[in-house]
């Protein structure tokens, strides 16, 4: 390959067009576009040398131009209300994984309060960047409410929510979760469950929550006084101190992992023994439960396929043009590890 002249000294530098690059590596235009987006159907020593004219030259992609000339961005919105949970974070992470193979990246836009303001803010600022659609991962309690609404017209999925009469909507199976971890916890000979449940606000920990004390009511037992978390370990350990004074506690269905580490270090501060004195179970399956003192007993979800299911159900709308509506609900399993076991009465 050989290089193309300087531009003359005083003079600005041209941009470095695609038949720049098309022109050094001896390939046509189209084989140049096919590389820059990713296109599997190139062959690897063809696309060896076309990335190598790309870094000679210097050359990038001009999105804005593509964007005029095939009406797509190729660029995915997402907007979240906070990333400290582990849902969200690894919804986007998944969301992010399989928007880039289908030749799309993602925008991340944090909103710091759920009020209409923020929201129509994002979705603002989200048109400013240039977004084919949008993904919102939003409570159902605020699209319910009167004061939040989404923009029409808009490509959009929304995660964790029961709105799916007027938006397209992706989410894991939350209810039959917490129907899986309480029938376990029954069908070990607990008398019942305590439940200790995540911020009222929250769509998530109410779906949870209801199951639960569906699941026990079905199966005519006493359904005890629920406490409340905010989702971290340490809400846990305050909800745990409390369950660990009550005698009759022997079950706790705890409404996520971070919680149920907390419940877990309270129980071996008064100490009753996991599982011995009370069984645990945990929602999300965290990447370390398998390594918590005891392994932790609970309910796995799929966010991968949640991303997976989210970008599909977009990229249909920006494809076909047309909005949809209606729920995808993605299926839990109980993951049963050393948490769990018979009641003292029972053995």
């Amino acid at each position: 390959m050989s290089s193309t002249a300087p531009d003359p000294p005083g003079r600005r530098r041209r941009r470095v067009s695609m038949a720049d690059v098309a022109r050094l590596a001896g390939v046509s235009t189209q084989t140049v576009s096919r590389v820059s987006t990713g296109h599997p159907g190139v062959i690897p020593s063809t696309r060896e040398q076309v990335v190598a004219a790309m870094q000679q030259l210097g050359y990038r992609p001009n999105s804005a131009a593509r964007a005029l000339k095939y009406g797509e961005f190729r660029t995915i919105g997402v907007i979240t209300f906070t990333l400290s949970t582990t849902g969200n974070s690894n919804t986007v992470e998944a969301i992010a994984t399989h928007a880039a193979a289908e030749g799309y990246v993602i925008t991340l836009i944090p909103v710091a309060a759920p009020t209409q303001d923020r929201v129509l803010g994002a979705f603002t600022r989200l048109g400013e960047l240039a977004v084919d659609a949008v993904i919102v991962i939003m409570e159902v309690h605020l699209l319910d409410a009167s004061t939040v609404l989404l923009p029409p017209d808009v490509h959009l999925v929304v995660v964790d929510s029961d709105a799916g009469d007027r938006y397209r909507v992706v989410d894991t199976n939350q209810a039959d979760g917490a129907r899986q971890a309480v029938r376990h916890l029954l069908d070990l000979g607990h008398r019942t469950v305590w439940h200790v449940a995540g911020p009222p606000e929250s769509y998530a920990a109410e779906r949870r929550a209801t199951a639960w004390r569906t699941t026990l009511s079905q199966a005519g037992r006493e359904v005890p006084a629920l406490r409340r978390g905010d989702w971290s370990a340490e809400a846990g350990y305050r909800a745990g101190l409390e369950l660990a004074d009550e005698p009759a506690c022997t079950a706790i269905f705890v409404a996520n992992d971070q919680m149920a580490l907390g419940v877990l270090r309270a129980m071996h501060e008064r100490g009753r023994v996991v599982p011995r004195d009370v069984s645990v179970v945990g929602f999300d399956d965290i990447a370390e439960a398998g390594s918590f003192i005891p392994p932790l007993t609970t309910v796995h979800q799929d966010f991968a396929e949640v991303g997976r299911r989210c970008v599909e159900a977009v990229l249909h709308q920006v494809r076909t043009g047309t909005a949809q509506t209606g729920t995808t609900l993605v299926p839990t399993r109980l993951v049963v590890r050393a948490s769990t076991a018979a009641p003292p009465t029972a053995r």
